[in-house]
């Protein structure tokens, strides 16, 4: 899609783009290994592998393997306590609420294409007023191929109306790239979240380092 294209709609990844979710990862998965007399994982490891999901931080925190007998055990303990701390310290990255209000102005379409488990990211994102108006939220057991596949970004381009020439796809981690590159989307890398803080980016579309760099690329495409 090339710059002079109007865009139409706007995608988002959840965690590590729209939303710090770290804090309430390090909480409850320090909270779990205290209980089990391991030792805590500096928050600095577990933030740069939010977005790899519960069971590389489970391996992480427990130096155990999927093929472990007690590995289920532990890792559904520890979204068992991911879900008891879900809402109290995750927080909208700074910029995005300004992001979302330009959006609406420009009457630019937004909805969130996420790895997340819908019982977790729909109360997230209902927590937060300024989500209120994305059109779709679409969550990994919402579809039956996750990121990087791009079926929930063609679900959710369907819910937006629009096509995939019309589409930008913003996300943090190497999945959301391929999935939005994979889906015809042109793709934003935010270098802000979580995965792509080293910037190991293999494409070359634009990136961001803070929201509100996403709002001058954005305002670039409309």
């Amino acid at each position: 899609m090339e710059k002079n294209q109007k865009i139409k709609g706007i995608l988002f990844d959840l965690d590590g783009t729209l939303v710090d979710t770290a804090p309430d990862f390090v909480l409850s998965l320090n909270n779990v290994l205290s209980r089990h007399q391991f030792p805590n994982l500096d928050p600095s490891i577990i933030r740069s592998n939010v977005s790899d999901g519960s069971a590389k931080l489970t391996s992480l925190g427990f130096g155990l393997d999927k093929t472990d007998p007690s590995f289920d055990v532990l890792r559904n303990e520890f979204l068992a306590e991911y879900k008891i701390n879900l809402l109290k310290n995750s927080y909208l990255f700074n910029g995005i609420s300004l992001l979302l209000e330009f959006l609406s102005k420009q009457n630019i379409k937004f909805g969130i294409v996420t790895n997340k488990p819908r019982e977790y990211a729909e109360p997230l994102v209902r927590n937060f007023s300024e989500l209120d108006k994305s059109v779709v939220l679409i969550c990994s057991d919402d579809i039956s191929e996750p990121k990087p596949s791009p079926q929930g970004i063609n679900v959710a381009l369907e819910a937006l109306d629009i096509n995939n020439s019309e589409c930008l796809y913003i996300g943090d981690h190497i999945n959301d790239l391929d999935a939005g590159a994979n889906a015809g989307a042109k793709i934003i890398a935010c270098y802000y979240g979580y995965s792509l803080c080293a910037k190991n980016n293999p494409y070359s579309c634009d990136s961001a380092n803070n929201p509100e760099d996403l709002m001058e690329i954005i305002n670039s495409y409309i």
